[in-house]
């Protein structure tokens, strides 16, 4: 083992959301120097204005810290089902992980799906448990769920409290004895893993990468071995809290490379880094990449900013790797793009980034998931968006995603999350007690029921108790039909959805009704319809904007008024036949809301 290497420690803090990661992460930069008094502010790594104000973690962030002659490499990571991707990444990195647990909360959801993939990756775990200053802490307790999760030894559980510092020296010194200095030979040919990279619009575009062997020096050659591009490190060096500039980063580390890459396509996350002068043999296994779970399609608001659009979607895809995207067309919408989403916050975060960081107004039309359509003539396609579906003769099949829902509560709300879930058209698995009163329930639902509110309705029947997860588990057929919304007899590709049959009425009448709250009135009547290929299932009328033209007509034979009424009437017709209903942004919205 290189002397060098034996110094270091790599590793990252996995926990459910709001079990205090990046409280604890604050705590460790303090106690180590590494951020001074004057930059400390609470949740420091969380840089972006976004993650501030929702207080959650949305990217994972590296940063370097010194503690007793040992180099420690934190990598703070995300919470939230929806960026669980972002944590994988951030797992390959290191060798080891802090299992955050709240001692008022216990083990939920997000915990044991995080900790799965830790230990998969063989990381050492060092189970710690949060907020022990709390009135309502019950450590005992949360000990013996851990216990039964990981199978340690209770000495080997710590216990601090990240708001007041207490017990975290504890959690550093556990960090340097616990966890194995990373493997690798400094001296062997080059081999970095990239595991992240932004944009910076006076520098181009920045990699984050860990050294698995060789040792980089500043203005070496160096190519990139999935795109065979090759560049001059212009700079390398490490993370603190702002890039500090190295002359050489060596086997084990983690630091960022500028080397003025101008295209975004040029750097992917799970690329590996090498000299172009002594090319190591072969790549690294990068991560498995990102699989999207529900599309939007996303369309600028004025259509010469697709363009725009395009750009601001490529630099925002190399802050954030899941997010993948291809253009399309709408009738309605024009131009713009299909999107693939890891989930709904992932969709909200993306738009609102879109917004603050680029400035681009977009319109987003009803999220889905993707189908496999089944033909005729033994084709099978996969369908990701409504517009897209071949014609209802050819279709044999269609079969929808599942999934292996985790739902862990109280046995307080046990019915109402039953009822739920039932109603989703989920069947339940098996219900087991995990201690106490809590209970882990495990359903088969599609995909599709829970992309619009289920997450929302889950959280307020079990006032905010229950925790959610879950992953893929194959296709399953299904009697699913294409829903149209027609506005006088013409047919609005953004509002298409695909539904269960059983839904399907209820749905149309229920969308219908709220169009016809939404859409202006216009000089003519507008007909809104549901339908189901040629089959209506509910109308609504939006009423004429209506101008008394016999005001000025008094007196005089009936005919006179007739004739003026039957001229208003072509001139109607007409109108309703050249004149376009204009579908505002919030009705798409409100499809959306529809519960």
């Amino acid at each position: 083992m290189h002397p060098i290497m034996d110094k270091i420690r790599n590793f990252c803090i996995i926990a459910h959301i709001d079990h205090g990661k990046s409280t604890l992460a604050d705590r460790m930069l303090e106690l180590t120097g590494t951020v001074d008094v004057r930059q400390m502010e609470n949740q420091v790594l969380d840089d972006m204005e976004l993650e501030k104000e929702r207080g959650i973690t949305i990217k994972s962030h590296a940063i370097q810290m010194d503690h007793k002659g040992y180099t420690l490499n934190l990598i703070d990571t995300p919470g939230h089902v929806d960026f669980s991707y972002e944590v994988s990444r951030s797992i390959a990195a290191c060798e080891g992980a802090v299992l955050v647990v709240d001692a008022t909360q216990g083990v939920q959801a997000q915990t044991i799906s995080n900790l799965y993939m830790a230990i998969e990756h063989d990381l050492e775990i060092i189970p710690v448990i949060n907020k022990c200053d709390m009135p309502n802490a019950m450590p005992e307790r949360v000990e013996d769920e851990i216990i039964d999760l990981l199978g340690c030894k209770r000495e080997e559980i710590l216990r601090c409290s990240a708001k007041t510092g207490k017990g975290v020296p504890e959690i550093l010194d556990a960090i340097i004895e616990r966890i194995p200095a990373p493997v690798g030979d400094p001296n062997a040919p080059l081999q970095c893993l990239v595991f992240d990279s932004v944009f910076n619009s006076f520098r181009g575009i920045i990699a984050y990468f860990k050294v698995v062997n060789g040792t980089m020096h500043t203005g070496d050659k160096v190519r990139f071995v999935n795109t065979g591009k090759e560049y001059d490190a212009d700079e390398i060096g490490i993370l603190k809290l702002d890039m500090s500039p190295r002359r050489q980063i060596s086997a084990g580390n983690v630091g960022y490379i500028i080397s003025g890459i101008k295209t975004s396509t040029e750097v992917k996350v799970g690329d590996t880094i090498t000299h172009v002068a002594r090319p190591c043999d072969k790549a690294i296994d990068g991560f498995e990449e990102a699989k999207p779970m529900v599309f939007a399609g996303v369309y600028p608001i004025e259509s010469e900013d697709y363009e725009d659009l395009r750009a601001s979607l490529e630099k925002l895809q190399l802050n954030d790797a899941s997010l993948t995207f291809q253009p399309e067309s709408s009738m309605a919408l024009g131009f713009g793009f299909r999107c693939g989403f890891l989930g709904l916050l992932h969709m909200e975060i993306v738009q609102e980034r879109l917004d603050r960081e680029f400035d681009m107004d977009v319109i987003t039309t009803v999220p889905n998931v993707s189908y496999n359509v089944y033909t005729k003539d033994g084709g099978m396609v996969e369908v990701h968006n409504p517009a897209g579906m071949p014609d209802l003769t050819e279709i044999d099949r269609i079969e929808e995603p599942y999934i292996r829902a985790s739902v862990i509560t109280t046995a307080d709300y046990i019915g109402p999350i039953m009822t739920l879930c039932l109603g989703k058209r989920g069947e339940l698995v098996k219900q087991e007690y995990i201690s106490g009163n809590r209970m882990e329930l495990l359903f088969d639902m599609p995909l599709g029921e829970i992309v619009i509110d289920f997450y929302d309705k889950l959280k307020s029947i079990s006032k905010g108790y229950a925790s959610f997860d879950w992953h893929m588990n194959g296709f399953r057929p299904s009697n699913l039909v294409k829903l149209d919304i027609l506005l006088n007899g013409e047919q609005v590709d953004a509002l298409s959805t695909l539904t269960h049959r059983d839904n399907a009425v209820d749905f149309g009448r229920r969308m219908c009704e709220k169009l016809k709250e939404l859409l202006p009135r216009q000089q003519f009547d507008i007909a809104i319809q549901a339908a189901i290929g040629a089959k209506i299932i509910a109308r609504e009328t939006v009423k004429q904007v209506r101008k008394d033209v016999l005001a000025k007509c008094y007196g005089g034979d009936v005919s006179r008024k007739r004739k003026l009424l039957e001229k208003q009437k072509r001139g109607k017709k007409r109108m309703k036949q050249i004149g376009n209903v204009e579908v505002p942004q919030k009705a798409f919205l409100a499809v959306l809301k529809l519960d």
